[in-house]
C-alpha cells in the first residue's frame, strides 16, 4: 500500500468502495466480503469491518485490520486507529500514535496531539506546545479551547490580544496567511464570553471586518444564546448580515414565535424578496409548520426572479413534490420552458422527472426522459435509472446504467449490490483507473462526507 494512492482514491471514490456501498455490503448481509475486501486495501472496508470488530471486543483483529494502512504513515488511518484506541480507553496508545506522526512532521498531528492530550488531564502540557504556534489560525483555535480545560483563559487572551492590529484592514481573502486580525478577535471574544464577559465579547466581534464564516455569525449566534434578542433584531436590520436574519428566526422559532420568525423574513420587502437563500430559509420554516401554500408560493416568486438559478428551480420542485403538489411544479417548469421559446437544457429539465411520476407515473417518466436530445447521455442515465430504482424496478435501472458503467460506477454499483450480484459491482468500482498528473496530499477525515445536494449561494 502507499499513503498517496489510498489518499487519492479516498478523496476521488475512483477505483475503490465508497463509504456509502460499504455501509449497504453491510446492510445486505455481505461482512465477507467486507472483510475480504478490508485486506486487500479497500481503505472503507477495513475502517468498517475495524470498527466491528471493536464493537464485539476483538480489539486486537481490529489493529490488524487497519495495521497495513497504518504503516504507510497515511494520516487518515493514524487518526482512525488513534480513536478506536482512545474509545477503548487505551489512551496512552492513543497519545503514542499520534505522537509519531507528530514526530514525523504531519502538519495536522499537532493540533490532534495537543486535543487528546487535553481531553485525557494533561492540558497544561498541551497548552505549551501550542504557545509558539499561536500564529497559525488552526492551532490557535486549538490553544483557544485547550486553554479553557487548563484554566489558562487569561494567557491565552493575552496571546490572541498582541497579535490583533488594529490598523490593519485586509484587502483580500489570502492577505494575512495565518492569524488574520478577524479569527483572531473572533478567538478572543469566545473566551471573553466564556468568562461570562458578554459586553467585551459583543465589542470584539462587532470590530470584525468579515461577519460571517461557513454560514454562520458568531455574533448573531452569542447574542441569541445570551437572550438579547433585540441587539440581535438591529443587528440582523444591516445589509449583509443575512446569516444574522436567519439567526433571529431561529431564536424566534425556538422561543414559539412563528408569526415573528415569519415577519423576520419580511416578504414583502425584507430580506426574503431580496435575498434568495433567505426565501429559502423562510420557504423551510413555512413548511415545517404545515403551511405548504405560502412556502411554494416564495419560492415560485424567486423561480420567476432568478430562472436561470438551478437550484432554486430544484428546491421549488422538491417543495412542490413534498407538499403533494407536483403539478404545480410542472406547471412553473413548462411555463420557464414556454419563456425560453422551448429550449430546455438537461440541467434544468431533469428536475421535472419526479414530478412527472408523481403525476403519471414512472414509465411516462422515463419515456419524456428518453426522448429528450440529451437523454442518451451518461447523466441522463442516472436520473433515469433513479426513477426506476425508486420504482423497485432495479434490474432496469442497471441495464440503464450498464452502457456508461466508468461515469456512474457509484449508482450501478449500488444497484448490483442490492440485486445480490456482487462480484459484477466489485468489478464496476474497481476498475483500472487511467493516471493523473497530479494527486491532492490534502488529509481526508476518516468520517469526511462527499459534497451532495444542490448548491446553494
Amino acid at each position: 500500500m502507499d499513503a498517496t494512492d489510498l489518499e487519492y482514491r479516498a478523496r476521488t471514490r475512483s477505483g475503490c468502495i465508497p463509504r456509502e456501498l460499504v455501509s449497504r455490503l453491510l446492510e445486505r448481509g455481505h461482512a465477507d466480503v467486507v472483510e475480504s475486501q478490508a485486506g486487500d486495501g479497500e481503505w472503507y472496508c477495513a475502517l468498517a469491518w475495524a470498527r466491528a470488530l471493536g464493537d464485539e471486543g476483538r480489539e486486537a483483529d481490529a489493529l490488524k485490520a487497519l495495521a497495513p494502512y497504518v504503516a504507510t504513515g497515511w494520516w487518515t488511518a493514524v487518526v482512525a486507529a488513534a480513536e478506536l484506541l482512545e474509545g477503548w480507553g487505551r489512551t496512552d496508545e492513543a497519545i503514542d500514535i499520534i505522537r509519531t506522526r507528530m514526530e514525523a512532521g504531519h502538519p495536522m498531528a499537532l493540533e490532534a496531539y495537543t486535543r487528546l492530550l487535553a481531553r485525557h488531564g494533561r492540558a497544561e502540557e498541551a497548552f505549551e506546545l501550542l504557545v509558539p504556534h499561536v500564529d497559525d489560525w488552526v492551532l490557535a483555535t486549538a490553544l483557544v479551547d485547550v486553554a479553557f480545560v487548563a484554566g489558562r483563559d487569561e494567557e491565552a487572551a493575552a496571546l490572541l490580544a498582541g497579535r490583533i492590529r488594529g490598523d490593519h484592514r485586509c484587502d483580500g481573502p489570502w492577505c494575512c496567511r495565518g492569524l488574520d486580525p478577524d479569527t483572531a478577535l473572533g478567538l478572543l471574544a469566545t473566551i471573553r464570553e466564556r468568562q461570562n464577559h458578554i459586553d467585551e465579547a459583543i465589542a470584539l466581534l462587532r470590530r470584525r471586518q468579515i461577519t460571517s464564516i461557513n454560514s454562520r455569525d458568531q455574533l448573531a449566534d452569542l447574542l441569541a444564546r445570551h437572550g438579547q434578542v433585540e441587539e440581535l433584531r438591529a443587528y440582523a436590520a444591516l445589509d449583509g448580515h443575512e446569516e444574522a436574519v436567519q439567526r433571529l428566526a431561529e431564536q424566534l422559532e425556538e422561543d414559539g414565535d412563528l408569526e415573528g420568525a415569519i415577519a423576520v423574513y419580511g416578504q414583502g420587502d425584507g430580506p426574503a424578496a431580496r435575498d434568495p437563500n433567505s426565501a429559502y430559509e423562510l420557504a423551510q420554516l413555512l413548511a415545517r409548520h404545515r403551511r405548504g401554500t405560502g412556502a411554494i408560493a416564495v419560492m415560485r416568486a424567486q423561480a420567476d426572479a432568478h430562472h436561470s438559478d438551478d437550484w432554486i428551480l430544484h428546491a421549488l420542485s422538491e417543495l412542490c413534490l413534498d407538499q403533494g403538489r407536483p403539478a404545480d411544479g410542472l406547471a412553473h417548469l413548462d411555463a420557464l420552458d414556454a419563456r425560453r421559446g422551448g429550449e430546455n437544457e438537461w440541467e434544468l429539465y431533469w428536475m421535472r422527472l419526479p414530478l412527472i411520476a408523481a403525476c403519471s407515473g414512472v414509465d411516462k417518466a422515463v419515456g419524456q426522459a428518453r426522448a429528450h436530445p440529451e437523454g442518451n447521455t451518461w447523466y441522463a442515465a442516472e436520473h433515469i435509472a433513479r426513477l426506476l430504482a425508486d420504482a423497485a424496478r432495479t434490474e432496469e435501472a442497471v441495464t440503464v446504467l450498464q452502457p456508461h458503467e466508468h461515469r456512474n460506477s457509484h449508482d450501478l454499483a449500488g444497484y448490483l449490490i442490492d440485486l445480490g450480484r456482487i462480484d459484477e459491482a466489485l468489478a464496476v468500482l474497481q476498475h483500472p483507473q487511467p493516471p493523473t498528473a497530479a494527486k491532492t496530499t490534502t488529509p481526508l477525515g476518516p468520517e469526511e462526507p462527499p459534497f451532495s445536494g444542490p448548491a446553494r449561494f
